[in-house]
């Protein structure tokens, strides 16, 4: 369906993660950012706004699909710090080694192909002393939620773009390396239990 990929998809990710429910979550984290900074999965730059100029030297943000790229360029216009937008994905190696003091990660887990090795990049694009910022959706504790959510799975990548229903946020940070430093765990409000089941935190390399 590559109309509906390359036309419809895109405006249909910025609608639903620009709703006011979703954007209360990324307040909750984007603003801790500091230094230099990777926006990882960018999208259509709904973090732009987010970032406190008083802490950030500038936002890197790496994002593969051309239409979504396109509407992030628009929401960097007139941001009071240096930006740059790149037709990359997280998996790439095309930037310099522990080169971020903070990486930022909002909805973005759930869709990155290769995840292992995505991670694995992360680990080497941030310095020593560096965070990750992550707001995540995934899997749910709940045995139905989660049943559900592994029954639906299939549909919803084929959807949404690929994403995926039932990723576990914290055990793949973890298991690629990283320390968890704090993060939280809910369902969003409003939301149906498959696609309301949140992570957001921080961690930094282990």
């Amino acid at each position: 369906m590559p109309f509906y990929r390359d036309h419809i998809l895109p405006r249909l990710i910025d609608c639903s993660c620009s709703l006011p429910l979703v954007t209360r979550q990324r307040e909750k984290i984007v603003p801790l950012a500091t230094g230099r900074v990777l926006d990882v999965g960018a999208g259509s730059g709904l973090n732009l706004p987010l970032y406190d100029a008083a802490r950030v030297t500038e936002v890197v943000g790496i994002e593969p699909d051309p239409t979504l790229r396109g509407l992030a360029q628009q929401r960097a216009q007139g941001r009071p710090f240096p930006i740059r937008l790149l037709p990359l994905r997280a998996e790439e190696d095309g930037l310099e080694r522990q080169s971020f003091d903070t990486i930022v990660v909002t909805y973005a887990l759930c869709s990155i192909q290769q995840i292992e090795a995505a991670l694995a990049n992360l680990r080497r694009l941030l310095k020593p002393n560096g965070r990750v910022l992550f707001c995540e959706h995934g899997a749910a504790p709940d045995a139905n939620v989660r049943k559900w959510q592994d029954r639906l799975a299939p549909l919803w990548l084929s959807l949404a773009g690929g994403c995926h229903l039932n990723r576990d946020s914290v055990a793949l940070l973890r298991s690629s390396g990283f320390a968890i430093d704090a993060f939280e765990m809910f369902y969003l409000r409003h939301t149906p239990r498959i696609l309301g089941y949140h992570t957001i935190g921080t961690a930094h390399v282990s």
